[in-house]
């Protein structure tokens, strides 16, 4: 396993870490606990450092496990969830959650949940659009500067966003769906980051499970699943997005590689942290074996070529999932 620093001023991290939503049941299918256990715990072992969950991932459920499964070691990971991602039926945000009482109250609840004193990154999970983020980051630096809070971050937020709540208080990393599939933060986001120390974490780094292969068709998904209504796995556009993994996992062949692991091996290539999730131990641990993958500039230059920005067929997300997310 590799490691790096968190932007500029953050923790140092395993360069590719652990996303806990897929341990949530309700989101992709029904979760045993021995085995969502036994992930988080393979995640450790492997040398994964950086776990990251959030509370509406089952309504609390992501952060309860983890606090019951690794509170024995704490002090062996950086942990980071967010707060502010509550939906109404229609899927839309629901408004004041950015608000400093809100901050404060969500926290208290995920440290119970979590059996922590604290969390080392604690995201905003969507912006507030009825609450100035320069308020929200106010309340944010009132909780680091009591000790609950390490660091500060933010998902899913413009570049603009990003300028304004660095004016505040630093921002230790922001959190953003980008893969191979989804492109759209190297325009403004990865640069701004870059100016400005901030690190950068990528989430659905395997396309919801089309470049890990795990995926073929719309009947491999559950009932429940929640990917039945997101764009990218709709007829026509499930067939073309397979295409392209199937073309990612040929060249990943020619390299003794898995196409997870070199969509991986690629973002963080790129600079950002990976953090796939998985609730079988057996994929944690040939996920965390592509940290220590180094890809040669021809075969970036060839993965590019195969999936250039734009290929993947289908929005990351329907219409309510677009308009939560801040431009």
């Amino acid at each position: 396993m590799q490691y790096r620093a968190l932007g500029r001023q953050g923790p140092t991290v395993s360069a590719l870490g652990f996303g806990a939503m897929t341990l949530a049941p309700g989101i992709y299918a029904d979760v045993d606990e021995q085995q969502a256990a036994d992930a988080l715990l393979a995640a450790l072992d492997a040398g994964i450092t950086f776990i990251d969950t959030a509370d509406i991932y089952g309504a609390g459920h992501s952060e309860s496990l983890i606090g019951r499964v690794l509170r024995g070691r704490r002090d062996e990971f950086t942990l980071a969830t967010k707060f502010g991602g509550n939906q109404d039926e229609r899927g839309l945000l629901v408004p004041g959650l950015g608000r400093p009482e809100y901050v404060r109250t969500a926290l208290d609840a995920s440290l119970g949940r979590l059996r922590t004193d604290h969390v080392d990154l604690y995201y905003l999970h969507r912006l507030d659009p009825t609450t100035p983020v320069e308020e929200t980051m106010g309340a944010l630096a009132e909780l680091v500067e009591a000790g609950k809070v390490g660091h500060v971050g933010l998902s899913e937020v413009s570049a603009r966003t990003l300028r304004l709540a660095c004016a505040v208080h630093p921002v230790t990393a922001v959190q953003s769906e980008y893969s191979l599939f989804s492109r759209a933060p190297e325009q403004e986001v990865l640069p701004a980051c870059e100016e400005l120390g901030v690190g950068f974490v990528a989430y659905s780094p395997l396309g919801r499970g089309i470049l890990g292969g795990t995926i073929r068709g719309r009947g491999e998904l559950a009932s429940g699943d929640w990917r039945r209504g997101n764009p990218r796995f709709q007829e026509g556009n499930l067939d073309r997005n397979v295409a392209l993994a199937d073309a990612v996992a040929a060249l990943a062949a020619e390299h003794d590689l898995s196409a997870a692991q070199l969509a991986l091996a690629w973002l963080m290539h790129q600079g950002a942290v990976p953090i796939p999730g998985s609730r079988r131990a057996g994929n944690v641990r040939a996920n965390a074996a592509a940290a220590d993958v180094t890809l040669a500039k021809e075969v970036v230059s060839r993965l590019e070529e195969l999936v250039p920005p734009g290929a993947a067929a289908g929005e990351q997300g329907n219409e309510a999932y677009m308009a939560n997310i801040d431009e």
